[in-house]
């Protein structure tokens, strides 16, 4: 496929977002833009959260684990799905009585004003991290398809696909996420449906003849019981897992802000059983298209893509869908499905920083009615920049996107897991100037004891366990700021 073909492509899938944008933003209200004036159907909100819960990461490099850990992904996919009831049944209900705009609005009635701003902060550090790792992602698969043949350098892929984000959502915000995002789930499976039949197809196998194969048996072992030192050890995933969904998740405002649009508590709750029901399904089937990539791979000789010299299995997808012949179905589908992987999560991301800053730093609902829409609009471009600058930022990181993306979670949601614990499990009032003293602590912590020696820690492997050690850390430090 040509380029110019690719550009039309992306051309016609911005103009279908953006007809949507001008549906669901002709009422350019804040209660739009951060609530969705709650009005969004819960079932529209399930299916569009796991488009922005998959994103380019899973589209992407989820297919690419294979190489080295086969499914053991699935066991965090099981804790993910644990983890998601305490959402439904502890966090939903504490929001939903608070009618809050931004969760962390609870640190401030139950903590204080120190307590609130950290949490907040420690959220727009993840996010904007975890956007900008997804970003990335797919703006150097963009790169590498397309835009490296035009010439166009890496820096101005990633301005072009921000600036685009923010022009079908600076009017309709997260009313316009909702819509967009079951527009681009949609999108996703589609693709990555298409990708397994035609495969399937080369390969001479129906899918259940896939999955009975002996060559997907070598690559499926799921459960890993048999190392407590590797990072595909059952409990480290299976435990970092629950926490976290509880915390990626459920302590997080991007995803948060969709559930607190639908119209009732039992509605978020209906949408939040929903989603993680079928991700469970859809992880599934993404891992089943890497062992299939790969397959592919040893069958026909094709080579893992190398990119400044390394190894990228994050980018076989990407080469196999646009440059095998397998037809252009395929590559037509893998284009749209790509950019919906990444604006799923980036477009939410960007509106749920903006939703963050306006309301816990620049008091937002406390101004003027006034000043509020172009505050807020000033705010989306800000948040704009910061991202791209970012983005840029991590092309010179190493290592595998989906490992860099949940070990840097795992450090800076740590003190957001421990301060809503605290602040749910106990009754006590702490010394609030001094809680973000006491993040700061638990991140410095976590962090060294990873980089403890093997002559301390032999060949034990840290994995997703990191995320609840730094809460414990967390919830220690509150206690000893606990007032007498």
């Amino acid at each position: 496929m040509n380029p110019t073909t690719i550009l039309l492509l992306i051309a016609g899938y911005f103009g279908l977002l953006l007809l949507v944008s001008f549906l669901t933003g002709k009422n350019d209200s804040n209660e739009t833009f951060f609530k969705a004036n709650k009005q969004s159907p819960w079932y529209v909100v399930a299916f569009g959260m796991i488009g922005a819960t998959l994103s380019g990461v899973t589209f992407i490099s989820v297919p690419g684990m294979i190489g080295g850990q086969q499914f053991a992904y699935m066991q965090g996919v099981f804790g993910f799905f644990v983890g998601t009831f305490f959402i439904i049944l502890v966090l939903l209900p504490i929001y939903y009585k608070l009618n809050v705009t931004s969760i962390y609005q609870y640190l401030e009635q139950r903590f204080g004003n120190v307590s609130y701003k950290t949490g907040a902060a420690f959220f727009m550090l993840s996010r904007i991290t975890g956007a900008s790792f997804r970003l990335y992602l797919v703006a150097l698969s963009m790169q590498y398809i397309v835009f490296e043949q035009l010439g166009v350098p890496f820096w101005a892929t990633v301005v072009i696909s921000i600036l685009l984000i923010w022009v079908y959502t600076f009017r309709g915000g997260i009313k316009t996420i909702v819509w967009t995002d079951a527009l681009q789930t949609l999108a996703m499976l589609v693709a990555v449906g298409v990708g397994i039949y035609l495969i399937n197809q080369k390969l001479d196998w129906t899918y259940m003849e896939f999955l009975n194969s002996d060559e997907f048996a070598s690559k499926s072992q799921i459960f890993f019981f048999d190392d407590p030192n590797s990072k595909t050890y059952f409990w480290k995933y299976f435990i970092g897992g629950i926490f976290l969904a509880i915390t990626m998740t459920g302590l997080d405002q991007d995803m948060m802000q969709k559930n607190l649009t639908c119209k009732t508590k039992k509605d978020a709750q209906k949408n939040m059983g929903t989603m993680i029901t079928l991700l469970v399904v859809v992880n599934f089937v993404f891992l089943s298209l890497g062992a299939l990539l790969f397959i592919y791979a040893e069958k026909f000789g094709v080579e893992i893509p190398v990119v400044d010299g390394k190894t990228k299995t994050d980018l076989l997808f990407p080469e196999i869908a646009m440059n095998q012949g397998l037809g252009t179905a395929l590559s037509v589908t893998f284009i749209i499905g790509l950019i919906a992987a990444a604006y799923s999560s980036a477009d939410s991301a960007l509106t749920s920083l903006t939703t963050s800053f306006s309301v816990d730093f620049m008091n937002i609902e406390k101004k003027p009615k006034e000043e509020q829409k172009p505050l807020r609009k000033k705010v989306h471009i800000g948040i704009s920049i910061l991202l791209i600058l970012v983005v840029i930022l991590f092309n010179n990181l190493e290592g595998n996107v989906v490992g860099n993306l949940f070990t840097f979670a795992n450090f800076t949601y740590g003190p957001l897991l421990g301060l809503f614990a605290f602040g749910i499990f106990t009754k006590h009032k702490i010394k609030d100037s001094y809680a973000w003293i006491v993040a700061l602590f638990a991140i410095t912590a976590t962090y060294l004891i990873t980089q403890l020696p093997e002559s301390v820690i032999g060949v034990y492997q840290f994995h997703w366990e990191i995320l609840p050690i730094n809460g414990l850390i967390t919830f220690i430090g509150l206690w000893l700021i606990k007032k007498r």
